[in-house]
């Protein structure tokens, strides 16, 4: 059955300084593993023709469809504060654009299709099945959870053997985003005063995303909104990204690359996870001050473009950066006001909030149960010692008490407060499962996390559960 993909490739059409044009990498073996019906819908595709060895292969990177034009894209980034002038798609290439039903411009990527022009000296281009699988379940998850994100359409495995430490099956995800363009893009072109790229790249980014800015300025003061609300929206899940480098900040404002993310069970703000954070610098509770600083590298490289002089570019740009902290203390607020139950707004709330997860950390009380066990009452069953809730419930129940028509509580409780996150043990066990080729858990695991606010039942009661001592994941890797 031919695959037919109505292709409009608009990132290709700049200048091939942007891009280098390849072809993927075929495979051996692929077969396909997981496909997203309700993404392939959305996208206005074919579902039994990419289920079809055609589209399979297409999947896979063994055929590229007609109209596709399949390019890795060049950007730059600072990884852990160290600038990089060359990473761009080392493992990856875009096979073009689509406009969705809605009418929506639509990447679709394949991520582990081989080796690229910007591929590191030895490196293979491929991904292990693992890390696949883990992008899928997570970044579908946070799709069902309302937080901005990439999109995974498709998992195939390539019958193929990647060497990382050891031998691992391979895969290729086939990931959907508003673009892949990152503050690594610009940081591409600012590093070689390439102005004639940065206002190509600034005009194609505001016409795409955002065509209410007003030029460079406008693009920076709309990148630095769309960022604030998404940290608050991590922040709002204990979800904790783990390689926060300017080359996986997407200008979109959208969660992009998932390898050592984690959201946590119990809660401490200096939570780290990833393998490579030695130092904890993409901790949860850094998440806003790193983003702050990415942003910086935005405005550094949009200075080259702001129009006026130099002193009036900088006073600009630092008084739109100067206002992202208040952003991200309004978004964040608003978010936990809805998690604890508040419609209003007084003073006070912060503070509330603050004092409640300040509790929570010397409880040890689990981030994603305590918030939810909020609406049966149920919550001081989370600490190690409940009366450390119980005054805090006190002030609570006063704050709720100047609520108006506060008697729907229970209801807008479990509107805010997922029951179902994709724990890490829980998406470790589905990928070990997968790796000794059972890939029932899962899918039971993608099926259960696209509906993460109804109230469990027998089947996926387990999947609220905290890890026991010997199912806890204490590090996450980065799956290169």
């Amino acid at each position: 059955m031919t695959l037919a993909i109505a292709f409009d490739n608009s990132y290709a059409r700049l200048p091939d300084r942007f891009y280098v044009r390849q072809p993927p990498v075929a495979v051996a073996q692929p077969e396909l593993l997981l496909l997203n019906l309700a993404l392939v819908e959305e996208l206005g595709l074919d579902a039994a023709a990419l289920q079809s060895p055609d589209g399979v292969a297409v999947l896979a990177g063994n055929a590229v469809p007609a109209g596709a034009d399949p390019l890795a894209q060049a950007y730059a980034g600072h990884q852990f504060g160290g600038f990089s002038p060359v990473l761009g798609d080392g493992r990856a290439l875009l096979l073009g654009e689509i406009i969705d039903r809605s009418g929506k411009r639509r990447d679709i990527q394949l991520k582990g299709a081989g080796r690229t022009a910007f591929s590191r000296p030895g490196s293979d281009g491929r991904s292990p099945l693992g890390p696949v699988l883990r992008e899928f379940i997570v970044s579908e998850a946070m799709y069902a959870l309302g937080v901005p994100t990439t999109r995974a359409l498709a998992a195939v495995a390539t019958g193929e053997q990647v060497r990382r430490e050891r031998p691992y099956p391979g895969g290729v995800l086939t990931r959907v985003a508003s673009s892949h363009i990152r503050v690594g893009t610009f940081e591409f072109f600012a590093a070689r005063r390439d102005t004639e790229a940065l206002k190509l790249l600034t005009t194609h980014v505001i016409a795409r995303h955002y065509p209410e800015a007003e030029g460079a300025l406008g693009l920076l003061k709309a990148v630095i909104a769309a960022q604030a609300r998404l940290v608050a929206q991590w922040m709002g899940l204990g979800f904790i990204h783990g390689v926060m480098n300017t080359d996986n900040t997407a200008i979109s404002g959208e969660t992009i690359d998932f390898g050592p993310c984690a959201f946590m069970d119990s809660f401490h703000p200096a939570t780290v996870y990833s393998s490579i954070d030695h130092h904890g610098r993409y901790a949860y509770d850094k998440q806003p001050d790193i983003l702050m600083w990415n942003l910086a590298k935005l405005a550094s490289c949009l200075l080259l473009v702001i129009d006026g002089d130099e002193d009036s570019a900088l006073a600009e740009a630092q008084a739109a950066l100067n206002e992202f902290p208040e952003l991200v203390r309004n978004a964040w607020t608003g978010v936990f006001r809805r998690k604890i139950g508040l419609r209003t707004a007084e003073d006070g709330d912060a503070d509330l909030i603050g004092d409640l997860l300040a509790r929570m950390a010397a409880g040890e009380a689990d981030f994603t149960n305590t918030f939810r066990a909020l609406a049966d009452g149920t919550a001081r069953d989370q600490f190690l010692d409940p009366a450390g809730f119980d005054a805090w419930e006190t002030a609570w129940q006063d704050r709720l008490a100047r609520e108006p028509e506060a008697g729907d509580l229970e209801q807008r409780l479990k509107a805010a407060n997922p029951a179902i996150i994709p724990r890490n043990h829980r998406v470790e066990q589905a990928i070990e499962a997968a790796m000794e080729g059972n890939l029932d858990p899962a899918a039971r695991l993608v099926r259960a996390l696209a509906r993460p606010f109804d109230d469990p039942d027998a089947d996926t009661r387990p999947l609220t559960f905290p890890p026991t001592e010997d199912e806890r994941v204490q590090r996450t890797f980065c799956g290169t």
